[in-house]
């Protein structure tokens, strides 16, 4: 979350979002942030039925893996990293300036 907040005005600039998601409390993401300094929102989902529904869910640790989506003003996913890609955002950067580019 930390490398987003720092290109968050790089994806900013590209007309983009840029939401985190966790499985922990609205309490506990505040204050994560806070502790942080991640400005952008983050999102509950608490219980992990969003995680489920995307297929990020994983059983045997009871927690969401790391994913990164890039998903148009349409609703479409368009890109989606996994893992340790999903931690550092350059690829996602690129790709919100290339389609900004595009429009």
């Amino acid at each position: 979350m930390k490398a987003f907040q720092d290109q968050l005005q790089k994806l900013e600039g590209t007309d983009t979002q840029v939401l985190g998601v966790s499985m922990d409390s609205p309490f506990a993401n505040k204050a994560w942030a806070t502790q942080i300094g991640v400005t952008f929102p983050l999102l509950s989902d608490l219980g992990g039925d969003t995680s489920k529904e995307y297929g990020v869910y994983n059983s045997s640790y009871k927690a969401a893996r790391r994913v990164t989506y890039l998903i148009d003003k349409e609703g479409k996913v368009v890109e989606m990293q996994k893992d340790r890609d999903a931690i550092d955002p350059s690829s996602v950067v690129i790709s919100c300036e290339r389609r900004r580019m595009k429009s």
